[in-house]
This record gives structure tokens, sequence and C-alpha cells, in this order.
């Protein structure tokens, strides 16, 4: 390159003040105007020692401001000087575009160097900017284009109610079968808010649990409640020819061992004569008993009796009084709240004023006159 002028000098050239020997010494501190200095390295001076250029790092080191020669010197040694070359590739601060490709060494540049969106896409190779160059949150919506992101790109569960805009859920996006009673509110019929409201030859659909389907009502069938299902239900009688006989004044479990039906298997007919609905609700209960005295003896009070889980709700009482006789039928029922878990059973005790009391099935006038149903009219 050629200047006007005298060339630049690059470095910063100094020489140190003299130095005197000390004999059997080998190092000394190195001064420019009595102000320590530190070369750059020991390839960054000249010593001359009684008139020889000394090799740097053999014949002498250094350590910051101090030089060490190989060996001590003596009196009558002299050291020449020591000039110091300063930083020599110092270049200073290169001209316009002047620094190519080449000076550069790989790997050196990275994101603090360059100017904010000076990287366009003919810069970008194809497939070569990996997730690990990319910043966490550097990616905004103004860098993604319009209609890029489907469904492969979603998490699980990721879109939330609030980014869903109101009315966007249109009949078509809902699976067959996949709304529940749960989510059936009347009020919410399009164009209704109330029963009231319900034309008579609209149509509504009402979930049916039992048949776990949507059930299409006209108002009339809805107000009335025609096509529900009241289930949980059964009936059971005593069964067998012998009856079932009583200790005399002894509350004494019935045994309905036969089922004339079981909708939903919620009736014990082989060991504790029990009913458990299994479903909420209010049931419909029945049961009536037929005494006995297995023969022409004469019965006192006698009694029958509900019981959920084990503990006493009604009773009915037929007191003969004086008029004694020697059989007797006695009726009861009972409308009752059950959760899921609750049960009901059936009990009878009857007083004797002589012989033995027993329960019949049936006789000349009744027929599974021993009996004891239930059902559902309301769910919970």
């Amino acid at each position: 390159m050629a200047y006007i002028g005298r060339e630049p000098q690059i470095g910063n050239y100094q020489i140190c003040d003299a130095i005197s020997v000390v004999n059997a010494q080998a190092a000394y501190t190195m001064q420019v105007s009595s102000v320590n200095v530190i070369p750059e390295s020991v390839n960054h001076m000249i010593v001359s020692l009684n008139g020889v250029i000394q090799k740097p790092g053999s014949s002498y080191t250094i350590s910051s401001s101090t030089i060490t020669f190989s060996s001590n010197l003596a009196t009558g040694d002299s050291i020449d000087f020591i000039y110091l070359l300063g930083n020599v590739l110092d270049l200073g601060t290169p001209s316009d575009d002047t620094v190519t490709g080449a000076k550069i060494v790989d790997n050196a540049i990275n994101s603090e160097h360059y100017t904010d969106g000076s990287i366009d896409t003919a810069h970008i190779a194809d497939l070569n900017v990996t997730t690990g160059k990319i910043a966490a949150d550097a990616i905004t919506g103004a860098k993604i284009a319009d209609n890029a992101i489907n469904s492969e790109h979603y998490t699980d569960g990721s879109i939330d109610t609030a980014h869903i805009a109101a009315d966007q859920i249109t009949e078509a996006k809902i699976a067959d079968n996949a709304i529940s009673e749960e989510h059936l509110d009347v009020t919410a019929i399009t164009g209704h808010t109330a029963e009231t409201s319900i034309a008579d030859g609209d149509l509504v659909l009402i979930h049916d649990a039992s048949a776990s389907a949507l059930r299409k009502m006209t108002k009339a069938n809805f107000v009335s409640g025609i096509g529900g299902t009241n289930t949980p239900a059964f009936e059971a009688y005593l069964g067998g020819s012998g009856g079932q006989a009583l200790s005399n004044d002894t509350v004494t479990k019935v045994q309905f061992q036969t089922e004339l039906y079981d909708t939903d298997n919620t009736y014990d007919n082989s060991s504790n004569y029990r009913f458990t609905p299994g479903v909420a609700g209010k049931y419909f209960i029945y049961a009536s008993v037929l005494y006995d005295t297995a023969g022409n003896d004469q019965l006192g009070p006698h009694y029958i009796y509900f019981k959920k889980n084990g503990s006493y709700i009604l009773q009915t009482l037929n007191n003969p009084g004086t008029h004694y006789y020697r059989q007797n039928f006695v009726h009861q029922t009972a409308v009752v709240t059950s959760d899921t878990d609750d049960y009901f059973e059936v009990f009878a005790r009857v007083n004797t004023v002589s012989g033995s009391g027993q329960l019949l099935e049936s006789d000349t006038q009744w027929t599974r006159a021993t009996k004891f149903g239930a059902f559902k009219i309301i769910g919970a």
C-alpha cells in the first residue's frame, strides 16, 4: 500500500533505562523513565549483553517487569541496551471493507456481531437453522407465515377455552353420542328460556340415562314425563309352600325368595333379602305380608316394618284387640330417598294369643300375598 509522506510505524518502541550490573546477580528490573515496564513477551524485545544480542527464551526470560539472564552476571559485564518493540501485530482499526472472510477465524462471529434484521432469507441455508440455535421465546407471531401452523404442531390439551372464539364449535364438530345428560340444560334450548316457551309442536332432546341415548320428545311428553323409565325396579315374593315361621313377639326379616322381575339385579333374593338401588333418587317401595297361626288359633297384634341401612323408617300395626282371628293381611308403602349405597329391607312381628305365627306366600284368596317391591320415581 502506498502512503503520502512517511509510512506509519506499528508497535510501541522503547529503550529501557540503563541498568547497572550487580556481581553474581541474574535478575533485573526493566524501567522506562523510572517506571516499570512489562514487555509483550520475550520475543517482543531485543537485549544486548557485552556487545552480543541475546537469544530470547534461552539467554534470558521475563516475568512481569523482571528480566532474568540464564546465568549470574559479574562485575565488568555490561547490559548494553534493552529495546522493547511493543505489540508489533497491533494493526489498529482496519479501513472500511478491508477485512476479508479469509482473515476471520472460523466460528469467531456470534450473535453480538450481527445488526438486528441484517440476515435475510438469501443468507440462510436450507434446513440449516436448528432449534438449538434459536433462543427460547424468540420467534414472534410476525415471523410465522399465515396458515403455517396446523394440528401436528399443537401439544395435546394446549388449546384452552380462552383461545376458542365464541360460537365457533359447530354441530359438525361434535362427535355422535358425545353429549351426555350433565351437559343438557332445558333453559338453554335454542330460542327458549323456559319450558313454557316451548311450542306444542317443538321437539326437544332428553337424555335417557338408562338407555345411554338422547330421545326426541314433544312438549307434551316432555312436560308430563312420558318416555322416561322407572328403573331400577323389582318385585319378589315369599315363595315355597311351607311359608316362613315367626318366633312369638320377635322382629324377623321376611325372606322374599322368588323374584317376579328385577330390572338391574338390585335385589338379593338368596341371603340378605334386601333392595340396593345403586342409583341415587326417590323410590316408591311397597310390601305386604299374610299372617297365619298355622291352625285355628288366634292372632294378636301384628306388624310390618321398613328398615333403611338397618334402621327403622316406617311401621304399620294391625291390632285386632279382642276380635281375634286366625289369619290377616297387612300392607305398607312409602316414598324413600336413596343414595348409591343405601339398602332397604322388610321385617315382620306377631303376637299370638294362642298357637304359633307364620307368614304365607298365598292362600285361597290371595296369590303372592307376601311380597316386596320398589321402583324409582325420580332421579337425585
